[in-house]
Formats: structure tokens, sequence, C-alpha cells
């Protein structure tokens, strides 16, 4: 008999402590073990994580009205300025904004210290951080500057919202150009010198619900260190499954998703703002989904492997900055977790720019939630967006005005 749970039945078991929970590194060996159908019988639960740079983040601020009001009309926060074209005091800090005078804002290469995602880290840490403001004046907003210190216990509401996190998959990036590039994907050595991967495979979340059967908008989820949801599907949502010129299927391709988040409840350890040389600033997150086996079909995409993961190659040199295809193939994580592929019959040093060690923690963490009873699941609202979906990826078209 096929096995079918409901969200209310594990979350019954959950508070009263019957819940069985793996990670999805631990279910591996038990459905290799027990075979699908057992595995699916006994286990409630599998818990994903994932920690690597996410540019696309950021935070709304709210700093409470001075005497007098002022309109923040353009603010800075160390020096680093946030979008203030909302309300008065409302405020929101992109992760991969960068100083003003910083060298990167004139194609310097050079390294730089500081942007969005190190203010986020330091608001998060109770740093106190440097508040400058200036506005036009009105009657009911007639100040026109502020200069203050703030920490975050100060703020109104600080609320985590990152409009794409949590990749389902992404690239293995290489060079095959005659000069080093410096990229979202780190520094790349010219004539195939390295390839940076930015994944946790077989622990990443959305490769273990590749068909969003039970991720959706309303999702509860490990995020920062706190509780977060999933609030909508990410920017550049893009399903589908990844083919190579004969049609061959690779697995899972671009699915993203739009998260939320008490920030003052996060953990500083679990957003950090990260610079990449060359590049700009951005934040590392860390994020980690559970996954309710409601049936065996979830079971079977939940015990996926690295064997069964694949990255496209893909050349960051001259093809992809001129949007040409630069797709070399297909990589198991599982050689990229070697430290060494194949690329063009030449042997390539692999280094990953996310932790699969941190994955593994945050795993563990919501592992541990769900078995104190700290943390039930939340059915969706609304499932997202998957591959039979079949949503086409749209580019920017140059035209004349």
């Amino acid at each position: 008999m096929a096995t079918e749970k409901t969200y209310a039945e594990i979350n019954e078991k959950i508070k009263s402590g019957r819940a069985v929970v793996f990670t999805a590194e631990e279910i591996i060996s038990l459905v290799a073990e027990k075979g699908i159908s057992e595995a699916a019988r006994s286990v409630d639960v599998v818990t994903t994580g994932t920690f690597g740079a996410m540019c696309s983040s950021g935070v709304f601020l709210n700093f409470g009205h001075s005497k007098p009001k002022i309109k923040m009309q353009k603010l800075w926060l160390n020096s680093v300025q946030a979008y203030t074209g909302i309300a008065a005091v409302d405020a929101y800090l992109g992760a991969t904004e960068l100083p003003e005078d910083d060298p990167c804002n004139n194609n310097y290469p050079g390294d730089f210290r500081y942007g969005g995602g190190h203010v986020i880290h330091d608001l998060l840490a109770r740093r106190p951080v440097k508040l400058e403001a200036i506005a036009y004046g009105t009657d009911c907003y007639p100040r026109q500057e502020i200069e203050t210190i703030i920490t975050l216990d100060d703020i109104n509401e600080a609320t985590l919202f990152n409009p794409r996190n949590s990749y389902q998959n992404y690239n293995c990036a290489v060079n095959l150009g005659k000069r080093t590039v410096y990229t979202y994907m780190g520094m790349l050595k010219p004539d195939l010198g390295n390839a940076h991967y930015c994944s946790a495979g077989q622990l990443s979340p959305l490769l273990n619900d590749p068909d969003f059967m039970t991720i959706g908008i309303g999702t509860k989820i490990f995020l920062g260190g706190g509780v977060g949801y999933v609030a909508w599907n990410g920017t550049q949502h893009f399903p589908g499954i990844q083919k190579d010129t004969e049609g061959k299927s690779y697995g899972p391709a671009g699915g993203t998703l739009s998260v939320i988040g008490d920030l003052k409840q996060m953990k500083p350890n679990w957003l950090v703002g990260a610079s990449f040389l060359g590049y700009g600033a951005t934040l590392t997150v860390g994020l980690g989904i559970p996954i309710p086996i409601l049936n065996e079909e979830i079971m079977r995409c939940v015990s996926v492997t690295d064997q069964a993961l694949y990255a496209p190659i893909v050349d960051y040199g001259e093809a992809y900055g001129q949007r040409v295809s630069g797709n070399l193939g297909f990589v198991s994580y599982a050689d990229l977790k070697s430290g060494r592929i194949t690329v063009k019959g030449r042997d390539v040093p692999t280094a990953p720019l996310s932790s699969y060690s941190k994955a593994r923690e945050i795993a563990g963490i919501l592992k541990s939630w769900i078995l104190q009873g700290n943390f039930e699941l939340t059915e969706p609202v609304k499932l997202l967006p998957s591959a039979k979906d079949n949503i086409p990826a749209k580019t920017l078209e140059i035209r004349g005005l």
C-alpha cells in the first residue's frame, strides 16, 4: 500500500515527540538499506541546508521618527547607501550596495572591505552603526539632516527580505580566456586554471524537492539562524530540466525562493557579509528547509545523491560577459567535491564557494528543532511554479527611444 501522510498528522507527531526526522545526508543510507517504500513509511521529515553567498538579499528597516521629524531622501549606514523611496523613515538596504567611494565603483579590480551585507551583519551582531540622512524638508517633516549612532535594538522593525535565494542548481564556472577574470563565482584563472561551484548538492533544499511538491508560499524555514518563511518564488525562477545538445537530461535547473523573516531573532554567524575580489559585496546566507515525507515520490526525491546531481560547466571568460553560449557539458557534484574534474581533456582543480559543512550543520539544527517540538511544519497556501509550468526566461533587449 502506498504511503500517504498529511501535514496535520506529521505535526501531531512533532508535538507529541514521536516524529522521525533525518537530514538529507542521513536519509541516503537509510533508503539504500530499507528501500523507498519502507523509508517513506518510517520517516516523517527530511531536513536540508545550504550556506553560501546570495547577492539578492537585503533588509527593510524602519527607524522611527526623530524630533523634529524627517522624511529621509538619502540615507547612509556606515557610508553604504540604502534606498529610501518608500516612506519617511523606511528604507531597504541591499546586500551588494557599496560605498560611493569604493574603488570597485571605478572598475578597479582590487580588493574592497565593506558593503551592504557587512552592514546587515554588523546590525545583527549588535554593533553600533552610523546613520546619516538628508532631506528636502516639508511642513510635516521639517528636518533636513540627521547624523546619529544606532544599533539593531534601536530600530522599530528590521525585516530580512531576500528576493532571490537558494538557487536550485548553479553553474560550475571556468575560464577559457587568456586573462584572469573576477566574477561573482570568484577569481577564475585563465586557460582552465581552476573551477568553482556553489551548491550543497545532496543537502541543497531545492534539489531535494525538484518539482516543488512541498515548498511554496508560507513554507516555514530556517533563515539566518532563526525562523523565516517562503514569501514567493524568487526572481529569475526558471524551474526546468537541464539537457545537453543531444537531449539527455541532467536534472533540475534554476528554481529560486523569495524569503522573509525577522532579522532581530537571527544569528550573526548565519548571515555574514562577504567581499569578492574585483566583483563586489554580498551576504552569505544560511537557509534550511524541512521536507515532509507525504508519499513515496517525495522520499525518492530526498534520497538523491551527489553522484546523480549535475551542474553545467560554463565559461565565464569572454563568452559569459557577451551572452555567448559557453556550456561545456555537465559534471556531477560527486566529481566536483572530489577536488578535480576533466574539462576539454584537461585536469582542472575545483573549489566550492558554499560550505557543505555549514549546510550539514543547518540541516542538523533544523532536525533538532523539530525533534524538540519547537518547529512545526506549515502547509503552503500555494505551491511554487515547477518545470511543468514551462516558464520562459526573459532577456533585456536594447531598443531605441
